[in-house]
């Protein structure tokens, strides 16, 4: 029994969207997040700080999205979304998924609210440092880990959409655009999309 622990149009829109890749049953728990005074108390027992997303996997509860998206992806093996421990691009695999909520999210919120940093005192560095990274790594590649689709891209694909279509960022960066697209053409992509209501 897999159960997910979501609030729509929130960081566990990925979740949400590496569930439908991996094409495995689960069942959905809306925790409204939004509502006066936040999520019910009872929740604490899942998730400490009552934030979404979570898991609940048999008896295995995960937290915090990075561990969800690596825990799914290994304990789902026939989906192909992880690469094994002995294979070269594993390295990269687990830095992308971890890149997103240690420096990404991080410094699109700083821009988006004009927080004054230089990059210096922030353990996620400069903004421009991080697209900078994000546009040589998708001119070079067709993906997060080269030429494969992993769990990482359930990460940057729905961080991209929310960057390009929600914050419109990005504008002067087609590489962006050309990326999201090709997740766009994925059947399990517009699954979700359906769902959230998601245009690209």
């Amino acid at each position: 029994m897999l159960t997910f622990f979501h609030c729509p149009h929130t960081r566990s829109s990925s979740i949400h969207y590496l569930l439908e890749e991996l094409g495995v049953p689960y069942e959905s728990e809306i925790i409204d997040i939004r509502a006066e005074g936040g999520a019910p108390e009872s929740y604490r027992a899942i998730q400490p700080h009552k934030k979404v997303p979570a898991i609940r996997h048999n008896d295995v509860v995960v937290t915090e999205r990075a561990a969800i998206t690596l825990y799914l992806a290994d304990a789902f093996p026939e989906a192909g979304l992880a690469p094994a421990l002995d294979d070269p691009r594993r390295g990269p695999y687990l830095t992308s998924v971890i890149y997103i909520d240690s420096v990404v999210d991080p410094c699109l919120v700083a821009h988006m609210n004009q927080w004054p940093y230089d990059g210096k005192g922030a353990a996620y560095g400069k903004f421009e440092d991080m697209v900078a990274n994000l546009e040589r790594t998708l001119s070079s590649q067709d993906y997060a880990v080269g030429d494969r689709f992993t769990a990482a891209d359930t990460q940057w694909g729905v961080m991209m959409y929310w960057a390009l279509d929600v914050m419109g960022l990005f504008k002067d960066k087609p590489v962006f655009r050309a990326y999201l697209n090709r997740l766009a053409d994925r059947p399990a992509f517009q699954r979700f999309a359906k769902v959230m209501a998601v245009a690209v």
